[in-house]
C-alpha cells in the first residue's frame, strides 16, 4: 500500500511540475490524475507495465483507502473557518451574496449545457 500512496503522490507530484514548469492556469494534481490514469490505461494494454504498485489492483486498493477516510481532510478547512470568525462576522453578507450569485450563475450554464447537448443528440438521432 505504501508504494500504491507513492506512486498517486508522485504522480500528482509530477503534475504539479509539469503545470509550475509551463505556466498553466490549472491545478497540477488534475494533471497528476491524468498522468496517473494513462498509466493504469497503459497497465491494462501492456503487461510489462504490472510490476510494482501497479500490480494486482494496488492503487486501486490505495485509493479505495483513501476515499474512505476522505472526510478528515475536511477537518483542516472547518478549523480555519472557525479561526476567522471575525472576518465572517464582518464580510458574512457579501459572501453569502457572491455565493448565491456563483450558484445561481451555475445552474444556469448546467441548464444551458443540458439543453444544447439535448439538442445536439437529437439532431444526432435524426441523421440517416
Amino acid at each position: 500500500m505504501i508504494a500504491s500512496l507513492s506512486l498517486i503522490l508522485l504522480c500528482q507530484l509530477a503534475g504539479e511540475v509539469f503545470v509550475r514548469g509551463l505556466g498553466l492556469p490549472m491545478p497540477g494534481p488534475v494533471i497528476g490524475l491524468l498522468l496517473l490514469l494513462l498509466l493504469l490505461l497503459a497497465r491494462d494494454r501492456f503487461a510489462a507495465l504490472a510490476r510494482g504498485p501497479l500490480q494486482n489492483d494496488g492503487v486501486e486498493s490505495a485509493s479505495r483507502g483513501l476515499l474512505a477516510h476522505l472526510s478528515l481532510l475536511f477537518v483542516p478547512a472547518g478549523v480555519g473557518v472557525v479561526q476567522k470568525l471575525d472576518l465572517l462576522a464582518e464580510h458574512g453578507i457579501a459572501i453569502f451574496l457572491i455565493l448565491m450569485v456563483s450558484v445561481a450563475i451555475t445552474l444556469l450554464v448546467t441548464v444551458a449545457t443540458f439543453l444544447a447537448a439535448s439538442r445536439l443528440l437529437a439532431r444526432a438521432g435524426d441523421a440517416p
